[in-house]
């Protein structure tokens, strides 16, 4: 079992290094996933586990959840401008985070049609927080994930690599805490 929580450009040969010798392995490290088909590949060869996640905090997860179902739910309703926004500490790399994309990917997969203003500060040690909010010209709704500390990205991470032991396949951390995504018949 390996946990990636290494550098973008490192990602995608660690964890052919690593599929290469059977090893599952979680992956958390963010800003790697134009190499994502690249990496799928490497896992499914050579036959490992492999749980990814731009957050593993069991927090940000069920966050991720509200923002979707929040999304959904304003979907009728045009007159809301929705925006994105995160607070990082000063020596991240990416901006905005992986965490952020993933958030404005569910918003725009529950409501295609409304545009997301993305925004992304980088100040101080703040180890994250991540904003979404939906405003009309009547009333403002704010949803907002604060770390207080990487303690739950370890947990998390933790969590999964312990979870994907015995497994075969590409999962996300999601999958780890709520199973796997419910499809329709459609799908």
């Amino acid at each position: 079992m390996a946990v990636e929580f290494s550098a973008p450009t490192a990602v995608a040969a660690n964890v052919a290094r690593l599929a290469s010798l059977g090893v599952n392995t979680v992956v958390g490290t963010t800003g790697w996933t134009a190499d994502m088909d690249r990496v799928k590949v490497a896992a499914e060869k050579g036959g490992i586990g492999l749980v990814w996640s731009p957050n593993f905090s069991v927090g940000v997860n069920i966050f991720m959840h509200l923002v979707s179902e929040a999304s959904r739910r304003l979907a009728p309703y045009p007159e809301f401008g929705a925006w994105a926004w995160e607070i990082h500490h000063a020596s991240k790399k990416d901006a905005p985070s992986g965490t952020l994309l993933k958030l404005v990917e569910r918003m725009k997969s529950a409501d295609p049609q409304r545009p997301v203003d993305v925004s992304a500060s980088r100040a101080g040690a703040h180890p994250g927080t991540h904003e979404i909010g939906f405003d009309s010209a009547a009333e403002t709704i704010t949803l907002r994930h604060t770390a207080r500390s990487r303690e739950g990205f370890a947990r998390g991470a933790l969590q999964a690599a312990r979870w994907v032991i015995g497994k075969k396949g590409w999962f996300e951390f999601s999958e780890v805490l709520f199973g796997p995504p419910q499809r329709t018949r459609y799908e």
